[in-house]
């Protein structure tokens, strides 16, 4: 995929807002845009058609959060024994009607019940493996076997950032394991478009303090700025070179913004208490929720929070009721901030595991489950999607994906199609061929779509 359209981010937003208060429309916008030959990889680009959603944040799960105690209802199941080394298990937590639309959710989460009739509950999604490792790296990249551009990257590198002093894909509390640094890495793509890492609490961006005046800093970054462009001319579409340029420049607009976005003590008290920032129970996934609301707000495209401990082979009453508790407040609390700001209409909000648990007591004490890939659920929220709808089915004791059934691929080819892009589209030449996010498959589940 050719960039659509490139400048200055400042500019070209300035330029299409008045572009679009004057009647033009995304033509206009590509011509004006394209028009300017310095070209910033970050810039706002046009997607393919009309985009439903602008921005995603994707509440990853890791562990695999059993979908037979949290989004899908099995009464079939509910009917068996305690269960016993590999016999059926039955749900260990109730099940209640949500909202109008009736969705069937789990008890252990009560505030995000109130919000049935915003969910679009993915009850047959699909991954080709059980293991952690694979199944984390394909869900972020699409492939569990190579290295592969990660899904924000992707969106990143279509779409460019809304954000002129900040990046536009972050991960927030990012896994050192299970893939570590692939599942917001950039790989081929430049690394322009790779995730910006922050720990929980916004900690973990090293050296954003200036160590120079404002005037002597820029003087440094102008003489490094022409050296490398120097170097640049000698060796032309040289992607780290190119990536290296903007990463200094967004470094130096970074250190006045980012202190004050990462300053969560600006909100309000009572939206503090939406996230459950005074209950030690809610308040690190708190932060996170908060963090990625700021983020949307100011322009990041992706934003990425991760909430580990979700592999309950045992002890599942106890442990995935305290991760449900802790997530609880804060996905609600983010839920209900983005609507009351008018942004969940064009934010997508994406919330699931690698994969889910199956069917199976898997220790033998009626207190666990192994891991399953084929069929499980995850959620999408705004962002173009149908509220209060159940997408795909598993079979009748949640074992197996019968219904509307969406691997990975079709999943990435869903967001991408909801903010705009196409999947076949959206390629980078890479070793002699065209590469993708869906690789070679995909399909989008039009069905979802509002």
């Amino acid at each position: 995929m050719k960039p659509l359209c490139s400048s200055s981010p400042a500019r070209t937003r300035r330029d299409f807002l008045q572009l679009a208060g004057a009647g033009f429309g995304w033509t206009a916008f590509c011509a004006l845009a394209a028009g300017n030959a310095a070209s910033n990889p970050l810039a706002p680009k046009p997607p393919h058609f009309p985009a439903r959603a602008r921005r995603v944040i994707f509440l990853f799960m890791q562990g695999g959060p059993s979908h037979l105690e949290t989004f899908d209802w099995k009464p079939q199941l509910a009917k068996v024994g305690t269960g016993g080394p590999h016999q059926l298990l039955a749900p260990l937590f109730k099940f209640h009607p949500c909202g109008a639309s009736g969705l069937m959710i789990s008890e252990i989460f009560p505030q995000i019940s109130a919000h049935a009739d915003e969910l679009c509950v993915l009850n047959a999604m699909h991954t080709r493996t059980n293991s952690h490792v694979q199944a984390t790296v394909a869900l972020h990249t699409g492939s569990e076997t190579f290295v592969r551009p990660s899904m924000g990257a992707w969106i990143t590198y279509g779409l460019g950032s809304l954000a002129e002093d900040l990046p536009a894909f972050v991960t927030i509390d990012p896994l050192h394991d299970q893939g570590g640094a692939m599942n917001y890495g950039s790989a081929f793509l430049p690394a322009t478009f790779q995730g910006t890492r922050l720990g929980s609490g916004g900690q973990g961006l090293p050296n954003i303090d200036a160590l120079l005046d404002p005037a002597n800093q820029r003087r440094q970054l102008d003489l490094v700025h022409r050296m490398n462009q120097r170097l640049l001319t000698k060796v032309p579409h040289h992607p780290e070179i190119e990536g290296l340029i903007e990463s200094y420049e967004l470094a130096h607009r970074m250190q006045s913004s980012v202190p004050a976005m990462l300053d969560i003590g600006r909100e309000s008290a009572a939206t503090q208490t939406l996230y459950g920032l005074d209950n030690p129970a809610t308040a690190s996934f708190g932060r996170q929720c908060l963090l990625a609301r700021r983020l949307a707000e100011k322009g990041a495209r992706f934003i990425q929070l991760t909430h580990q401990g979700w592999d309950h082979h045992n002890n599942m009453r106890s442990g995935l009721r305290g991760r449900a508790e802790a997530i609880d407040q804060p996905v609600a609390g983010l839920l209900t901030d983005l609507h009351q700001r008018g942004m969940l209409k064009d934010t997508l909000v994406l919330w699931g595991g690698e994969f889910g648990r199956g069917p199976h007591d898997d220790k033998g004490n009626g207190d666990g489950r192994g891991h399953h890939g084929r069929g499980y659920s995850m959620w999408m929220a705004g962002g173009g999607v149908k509220g209060g709808f159940r997408h795909g089915s598993t079979d009748d004791i949640g074992d197996d994906a019968v219904e509307g059934r969406m691997d990975t691929q079709d999943l990435h080819a869903t967001i991408l199609h909801l903010l705009g892009l196409d999947h076949e589209a959206l390629t980078y030449p890479y070793a002699g061929r065209d590469f993708r996010l869906t690789n070679v498959s995909g399909k989008v589940a039009r069905a979802i779509l509002s």
